[in-house]
C-alpha cells in the first residue's frame, strides 16, 4: 500500500485527492483551473494540500487532463499547429471525402467539419500495399523526398504518415518516416500503423492526424508538469488517464496522446462503476456536474459502456472510449434571453476565467452558479479554493434578465435558470437510457462534481428516479476515480475472416503477438473480438477466453449480445473483423471507497432556501456532512468542503456505512 495522488483538471476547477493507504491520511483540494497554463492549476492544488514529505512518498501521481481535447478543439478553430499529411497516391482526399454520408440527414444546412489538414498540405507518395500485406508496388524514395521538401517549405510543425493497408504491413511507412528524417524534418511524426492497427482508411487517417496534432501540445505540457513535480521532490510515477479507462505512463501518453482525449470525464465514470459494484446497484446513471459541462454515463451491472471508436467535433478516433455524453450545462453555464425573449441556459460557459458574476473576478453574465447562490442552494460565501462569493452581484446580474424575458421577479429568473439547466441534463440522460431501451426510472443517480449534488433531487424529479447517491468526496469524485485507476495498455489488429475452427489458432497467434507488445509485470490479460454476421457492415465486440472458448461458445455470446442490441437472432455465419488485446495492472486491489477527510470547515445553522417543489422560500437547516449521523428530511442542505447537497421537500437523505449519502424520494411531488 502506498500514497497515491489524483488530480483532475476541469473547465473551472482543478480537483486533488490524496490517499495514503498506509496511514489512512486523506487530503482533498479544489483550486481554480488556469486555462492558459493548466499545469499551474495542478501545481497550485499540490502546493496547497500536499506536504513535501507526502509528495516524496507518493508512488503514483495520476492525472486527468483536458489538454489533448483542448488542442483538438483549438485546431478545429484554426489556432493549433500546422500539420502535414503524407499518404499513398490516390488517397490524398480521404479526409475530405469522409464516408460520403451526412451526420444529420434531416438538416438541409449540415456541413461536415473542415478537414484537419488542408489540401495543399496533403501530399502523395508512390507505393501500394495490398490488404493481405503483400507489396503491390515498391515505395519510390524520390516521391517521399519531394513530399518532405514540399511540407518543410510550407513550414509544417508535424507530419502524419498514413499509407494504404499499412496496418497489414508497416514496411513502407517505416521507410517513409526514415526518408523524411533524412530530408531534415525534426518535428513530431505519427505513423498510422503505430497509432491504429485497424482498417477503414478515413478513420485511421483521422486518428493519426489527431495523434500528431495533440502530440504537439501534450508533450511539452507533460514534460513541464513532470519537471515541476520532480523539482518539488516527487520520485514516483506520473500516470495519465485514458479515454477508455485506466492510465498510461507519461512515456506512453506522449507516444500515444490521442488516447488521452477524454482523459478527464472518464475518471468519474470509472469511480461510479466501482461505487455501483460496492453498493450492489444494477443500473446507475453517473451525473457529473462541473463548472463547464454535464457529463453522464449509463452503467449496467458495474460495467462501463466501452466503445472502440469515439468522436470529437465530428471527427472519428479509433481508440477505446468510455461512452461519456457531455453537454454544456454546468455551474458556469451562461443564462441569457434569446431574440424571442425566451430564457436560455448554455452551452456557452463563463469557465474559470472570468467565472460566474458572484466570483467577483470580472464576470458580467449571469450563470447557473449565480442562480443557485441567489436561491440559497450554496450555504456559504466562500468556496473551496479561496473564492469569495457576492450574493448581491449575482442578484444584480440575474435582474438584468428580468426585462428581456418578461419575468417580473429575480427569484423567478433564478428558478428558471436552474430548472432549464436540470432539463438539459435530464435530456442528455434520456439519450443514454430511453434511446437505448433502458428505463431510467429503475436506475439510481450517482451525483458528483462541484454542482452534481445540487442537482440530484432536481434530476430525480425530471427523470422520475427514486434514489440518488452522493459518494464520499463528491466534489472531487473524478479525482477519486484517478486514485483508483489501473495501468492499462491496449492494441488491436484487423483480421477479416470467417469464424470457424480454423480461425481460432490464427486468432490465438495474433493475440499472442499483441500481448507480447503490451506485456507488463503483474498484468491481467483481456481479449475481445469484433464480430458480425457475414454481409453486414457493423460489428459487436465480444469478450473471449483464449484456450477455453470454442466457436460455439463465442457464437452463443455474440448471438445473446446481438439479441439484446437488436431484439432478434440471425442464423447467418459469423465473421471476425478485429482482434483486441488489453493488458491491465491493478494498482488498488481493495477497490475500497476513500472516506471523507475527518476535518474541514463547512457551513451549519439555518438558511433561507428556495424549495422547487413548494415554489416557496423556507427556513431550512444546513448540516455538515461529517456530523450527519441519521436521516434528514428536506428541505435542507448538507454541506461539505467541496460541494453541497440540496434536499428538496419530499426527499430524505441518510448516511450509508460506506460513507455515501443515500437520498430517497418519499414524495413524488
Amino acid at each position: 500500500m502506498a500514497t497515491v495522488i489524483g488530480v483532475d483538471v476541469g473547465g473551472t476547477f482543478t480537483d486533488l485527492v490524496l490517499h495514503d493507504a498506509a496511514t489512512g491520511d486523506i487530503r482533498v483540494a479544489k483550486r481554480p483551473t488556469t486555462p492558459a497554463a493548466p499545469e499551474l492549476g495542478v501545481l497550485g492544488a499540490v502546493d496547497a494540500a500536499v506536504s513535501a514529505e507526502q509528495l516524496a512518498r507518493c508512488r503514483h501521481f495520476v492525472h486527468g487532463t483536458t489538454v489533448g481535447l483542448n488542442a483538438l478543439l483549438e485546431r478545429a478553430g484554426a489556432q493549433g499547429p500546422t500539420v502535414g499529411l503524407i499518404t499513398t497516391a490516390g488517397f490524398r482526399d480521404v479526409l475530405e471525402i469522409r464516408r460520403g454520408d451526412r451526420d444529420d440527414p434531416y438538416d438541409l444546412f449540415w456541413t461536415p467539419p473542415p478537414p484537419l489538414v488542408p489540401r495543399r498540405l496533403r501530399t502523395e507518395v508512390l507505393e501500394r500495399v495490398a490488404a493481405d500485406g503483400s507489396i503491390v508496388r515498391e515505395l519510390d524514395p524520390e516521391s517521399v523526398r519531394r513530399a518532405a521538401r514540399l511540407l518543410m517549405d510550407e513550414g509544417v510543425d508535424a507530419i502524419a504518415i498514413v499509407l494504404i493497408n499499412s496496418y497489414a504491413n508497416p514496411e513502407h511507412e517505416l521507410r517513409t518516416a526514415e526518408l523524411v528524417r533524412q530530408a531534415g524534418f525534426t518535428g513530431p511524426i505519427s505513423l498510422s500503423h503505430e497509432v491504429s492497427g485497424e482498417y477503414r482508411e478515413y478513420e485511421r487517417t483521422c486518428t493519426t492526424v489527431v495523434d500528431v496534432l495533440v502530440r504537439h501540445r501534450m508533450g511539452p505540457y507533460l514534460r513541464n508538469l513532470e519537471a515541476e513535480l520532480r523539482r518539488r521532490g516527487f520520485t514516483g510515477e506520473l500516470l495519465i488517464t485514458r479515454s477508455g479507462g485506466g492510465a498510461l505512463t507519461i512515456a506512453e501518453a506522449m507516444a500515444r496522446p490521442f488516447e488521452t482525449i477524454l482523459s478527464g470525464p472518464v475518471a468519474g465514470a470509472v469511480a461510479s462503476a466501482r461505487l455501483a459494484g460496492t453498493l450492489g446497484l444494477g443500473t446507475v446513471i453517473a451525473a457529473d456536474v462541473g463548472g463547464t459541462s454535464f457529463d453522464t454515463t449509463l452503467i449496467v451491472d458495474g460495467t462501463l459502456p466501452l466503445l472502440f471508436q469515439g468522436e470529437v467535433v465530428g471527427l472519428p478516433l479509433q481508440s477505446p472510449w468510455v461512452d461519456v455524453r457531455s453537454i454544456g450545462a454546468g455551474g458556469g453555464s451562461i443564462a441569457y434571453a434569446d431574440h424571442g425573449g425566451l430564457l436560455r441556459v448554455g452551452p456557452r460557459s463563463a469557465g474559470a476565467d472570468p467565472g460566474p458574476v458572484c466570483y467577483q473576478r470580472g464576470g458580467t453574465e449571469p450563470t447557473v452558479t449565480d442562480a443557485a447562490l441567489h436561491l440559497g442552494m450554496i450555504p456559504t460565501d466562500r468556496l473551496s479554493g479561496g473564492i469569495t462569493l457576492s450574493a448581491e452581484k449575482a442578484a444584480a446580474a440575474l435582474a438584468r434578465l428580468a426585462g428581456p424575458t418578461g419575468i417580473d421577479r429575480v427569484d423567478a429568473v433564478a428558478e428558471g435558470v436552474i430548472r432549464i439547466a436540470a432539463a438539459h441534463m435530464a435530456q442528455a440522460v434520456r439519450g443514454i437510457t430511453v434511446e437505448r431501451g433502458v428505463d431510467p426510472r429503475g436506475a439510481a443517480i450517482v451525483a458528483f462534481g462541484g454542482a452534481g449534488p445540487l442537482f440530484g433531487c432536481l434530476l430525480a424529479d425530471e427523470l422520475d428516479v427514486d434514489t440518488v447517491v452522493v459518494p464520499p468526496n463528491a466534489g472531487n469524485f473524478s479525482a477519486v476515480g484517478l486514485v483508483q485507476a489501473d495501468i492499462v495498455r491496449s492494441a488491436a489488429r484487423t483480421l477479416v475472416r470467417p469464424l470457424d475452427d480454423a480461425a481460432l489458432p490464427e486468432i490465438e497467434r495474433l493475440a499472442g503477438t499483441l500481448f507480447e507488445r503490451l506485456a507488463q509485470e503483474g498484468e491481467v490479460r483481456e481479449l475481445h473480438l469484433d464480430l458480425r454476421h457475414r454481409g453486414q457492415e457493423h460489428t459487436l465486440t465480444i469478450p473471449v477466453l483464449l484456450g477455453r472458448d470454442d466457436v460455439a461458445a463465442i457464437r452463443a455470446r455474440f448471438t445473446d449480445a446481438y439479441h439484446r442490441a437488436f431484439g432478434h437472432r440471425l442464423p447467418d455465419p459469423l465473421e471476425v473483423v478485429t482482434v483486441r488485446a488489453t493488458s491491465r495492472v491493478v494498482l488498488d486491489g481493495t477497490r475500497s471507497l476513500i472516506p471523507v477527510p475527518p476535518s474541514g470547515e463547512t457551513a451549519s445553522g439555518t438558511r433561507r432556501l428556495w424549495s422547487f417543489r413548494s415554489r416557496a422560500w423556507v427556513e431550512a437547516p444546513v448540516v455538515p456532512r461529517s456530523g450527519l449521523t441519521g436521516p434528514i428530511a428536506g428541505p435542507a442542505l448538507v454541506a461539505e468542503p467541496t460541494t453541497t447537497t440540496y434536499l428538496d421537500a419530499g426527499f430524505i437523505a441518510e448516511p450509508h456505512p460506506t460513507g455515501c449519502l443515500i437520498i430517497t424520494r418519499k414524495d413524488r411531488g
